[in-house]
């Protein structure tokens, strides 16, 4: 059994500890609930988007494709890997590094070995792991999660736009945290170029086809969806920024449980020592009693 000061001390350091990853929980709850706020009222307005897009396109005559939704054979696929700046949240990081990897040596593995593959990275951890297990990362925007808004998310967003336009790249994919709850991050793996429409949405609105636009479906297509594609990266933002406060508060919360179970089994452990101290002493002072009356 460990002696007196030293379970002082790492009582004392456990207690520390404890104190800390409270106050980060408390943190990251105060954060949650304005993260969840923004991505909540996100949300409805994306979906919306995308419904006219979809209802609009449906009645678009056959054989005209709007330049975002063309498929290259260019080869090239970039992937955009959305994590966070600081650690401390469990699995949320490292789940994000496990799916590129995983999406990246499966399904585009012929793109790799022929060196056709890019990373950006949105954000320090997923950069850092990528870079440890040799994996080049073409560009880091650390910088979005400072101040995150969607002016700053716009300039990002017409960057990848441009590349796709200017065939670049043939696929570009956003893989992220989605935001269930506080407790529950889902990995999302989504298509951000080019758009895809399924056979089935055309199905859905084939009886909506008698409205009259002004200007035209094109027109209307050709400025609606560069501004959604916008508005898809900014969600994807949100949805990370809100998955990250949310695992860190879930994390925080573990720790400071399992800090207090510590802390317990320490006290016990230190009472039972301090009792054996105490009896030594005692048994010492009566053996020395005895002695002298002998």
């Amino acid at each position: 059994m460990a002696n007196l000061k030293e379970i002082r001390i790492r009582l004392n350091s456990v207690k520390s500890t404890r104190q800390i990853t409270s106050a980060m929980k408390m943190v990251s709850a105060a954060k949650l609930r304005k993260a969840q706020d923004s991505i909540l009222q996100l949300r409805p307005f994306y979906i919306k988007l995308h419904d006219i897009i979809k209802q609009v396109n449906a009645g678009i005559e056959e054989g005209h494709e709007n330049i975002f939704s063309r498929t290259t054979d260019t080869g090239r696929v970039l992937i955009v890997v959305i994590t966070s700046n600081r650690g401390l949240c469990g699995a949320f990081n490292s789940n994000i590094v496990k799916k590129a990897i995983l999406t990246i040596n499966g399904q585009y593995s012929a793109a790799y070995k022929a060196g056709k593959i890019d990373i950006i990275a949105i954000g320090k951890k997923g950069a850092d792991q990528l870079k440890a297990k040799n994996y080049r990362v073409a560009a880091t925007y650390h910088q979005l999660f400072d101040k995150l808004n969607f002016d700053q998310t716009v300039q990002l967003a017409n960057s990848l736009m441009n590349d796709f336009v200017q065939e670049k790249y043939g696929i570009i994919k956003l893989i992220y945290n989605q935001f269930r709850n506080a407790a529950v991050q889902e990995v999302a793996e989504e298509f951000y170029l080019p758009i895809l429409h399924s056979q089935e949405t055309e199905d859905k609105y084939e009886s909506r086809l008698d409205y009259i636009y002004e200007p035209s479906d094109i027109e209307i297509l050709d400025e609606m969806i560069p501004y959604t594609l916008r508005v898809q990266l900014f969600r994807a933002l949100l949805e990370s920024n809100a998955s990250e406060h949310g695992a860190r508060m879930t994390a925080m919360h573990k720790a400071t449980d399992n800090a207090t179970e510590l802390i317990k089994e320490l006290e016990l452990n230190y009472n039972k020592a301090r009792q054996a101290s105490i009896t030594g002493e005692i048994l010492e002072i009566v053996g020395g009693a005895e002695a002298l009356k002998e």
